[in-house]
């Protein structure tokens, strides 16, 4: 017999007491220097994979010289920048959120 939706709501505050109430799915503090590092490299790689890709689609179905391959690469790593400096800016408002610990002085 399953278990009736009382019995899972009050399972699920227990959890939720247990946890010491934090409900934001696994969201731990400021962002990972590894986590940024993921973003960034993962916007530019996809901005310029994707551009070249549809250059050289281009280029095959036009039969040119490899002409668009350099055009869309280059539109590419200027879009794939572009995300980086969004992604940037979405994680430092992100960072903000959670102010780094005053620092004590032991010259004092």
């Amino acid at each position: 017999m399953p278990p009736e939706p009382e019995e899972l709501r009050a399972l699920g505050r227990k959890i939720e007491e247990a946890r010491g109430g934090d409900s934001h799915n696994g969201a731990t503090g400021a962002p990972s220097a590894m986590r940024i590092a993921g973003r960034f490299s993962t916007e530019l790689v996809a901005a310029i994979v994707f551009c070249t890709g549809l250059g050289w689609l281009l280029d095959r179905w036009l039969h040119t010289a490899p002409i668009f391959i350099v055009i869309m690469f280059i539109l590419g790593a200027a879009a794939g920048i572009r995300n980086v400096i969004r992604a940037a800016k979405e994680l430092n408002a992100e960072a903000a959120k959670y102010p780094a610990p005053p620092v004590e002085d032991d010259e004092e």
